[in-house]
């Protein structure tokens, strides 16, 4: 009994033996395979990353590259090649889209793309603040240069001069003979104008002569307009400086005397020296007797020479046969010549004769006035 049951305790103890030598065996094993097994996926891992980086590298040179000519597109010099020299303008358009402003300047290749141009504009919110108008393009001027002239509505303003001493029909004939301006009204049409400047009677010398700056495409009405108020704030001003005890009832009167010192003289150093011969034979009730009255009363009649005829024909503006002032202004008169009728040298003239120089001669009697005539006129030298 004994001995069966030692045999079976070494039998035991074998087993065990051969259980742990098992167990330490698939132990070895699984640490053996954790050690071979695990360390297969890490070259691809690593590989992946690589490849992760290098197409992160990539992207990033791709998009310095593309920023470089984004900068580069918004920051060149427009192309203003122009073979002939002369300025290079473009037009924008009331309502006219970004979209279609960008087309047309690539059309007309000032813009080699205008892909850059449009997203600039567009995410800055530029695009939808462009002022119409005409502008003028400058050499060297970049996109954004451009389209911050296009936003800031820096448009370029064309010039025309109205002149003193033309008349209101010469002055219209001026406006609507550029080519840039629009010719809206008749400027034959006497009752239209008058409507236009809201006055009854035919607005003769209602413009102030002057340079008037206007964008292309404006309408002719716009700088008449302009002109008219313009007249009526310098008169007013001139109005309110003027001297005391002058024959006028209103200034209208006033601009009427100073339209034909306008047509007497155009030096500076005679017109108050003019207006004082004028206001003196006014307050002398002595008629004017004034040569350019008599020529716009002939109208399109007169040829360029004034006969005596003409002196003596009866006319509206004939201050030869005529007492005081004639009923309108007999052309465009500035702001000297107003100034001058509203402040006239005192003086003790009552006529004066053309030297035939530009200058003329002041006479206080008759007889002094025909000795200066016959000196003057007739080359009568005693």
């Amino acid at each position: 009994m004994a001995r069966k049951e030692l045999v079976n305790t070494d039998e035991a103890d074998a087993f065990a033996s051969t259980q742990l030598s098992e167990n330490s065996v698939k132990n070895i094993d699984k640490r053996d395979l954790e050690k071979h097994v695990a360390p297969s996926n890490q070259p691809k891992e690593l590989a992946w990353r690589k490849h992760l980086l290098l197409w992160a590298y990539i992207l990033v040179a791709c998009l310095l590259l593309r920023s470089a000519f984004f900068y580069q597109n918004l920051h060149e010099s427009l192309n203003l090649s122009n073979t002939d020299q002369e300025p290079v303008f473009i037009t924008v358009q009331s309502g006219q889209s970004f979209s279609q402003i960008s087309k047309s300047l690539l059309d007309q290749g000032i813009l080699k793309s205008d892909f850059d141009f449009q997203v600039f504009a567009r995410l800055s919110g530029q695009a939808s603040q462009i002022k119409a108008g005409e502008y003028k393009l400058e050499e060297g001027m970049s996109a954004l240069n451009l389209l911050d002239k296009l936003v800031s509505g820096d448009v370029f303003y064309q010039r025309i001069r109205i002149l003193e001493g033309w008349t209101l029909v010469q002055a219209l004939q001026e406006i609507q003979s550029h080519p840039n301006i629009i010719a809206s009204i008749d400027i034959n049409n006497a009752e239209e104008i008058q409507n236009l400047l809201s006055t009854d009677i035919y607005p003769e010398g209602m413009l102030f002569p002057d340079t008037y700056n206007f964008t292309s495409g404006e309408a002719d009405r716009d700088i008449i307009e302009r002109a008219s108020s313009l007249m009526q704030e310098v008169l007013s001003e001139e109005w309110q400086r003027r001297a005391v005890g002058l024959p006028f009832e209103d200034s209208y009167e006033a601009l009427i005397l100073a339209s034909i010192i306008e047509k007497e003289t155009g030096r500076a150093d005679e017109r108050e020296l003019i207006a004082g011969v004028f206001i003196n034979r006014l307050q002398n009730n002595m008629r004017l007797q004034t040569d350019p009255t008599v020529i716009y009363g002939l109208g399109d009649r007169f040829d360029g020479d004034l006969t005596r005829a003409h002196l003596q024909e009866m006319t509206a503006y004939n201050t030869y046969r005529i007492d005081g002032l004639p009923p309108t202004p007999i052309a465009l008169a500035g702001r000297e010549a107003i100034r001058a009728a509203l402040n006239p040298d005192l003086n003790e003239y009552i006529y004066f004769v053309a030297r035939g120089d530009g200058s003329h001669f002041f006479s206080r009697t008759l007889e002094e006035h025909n000795a200066a005539v016959d000196r003057f006129q007739l080359g009568n030298e005693n």
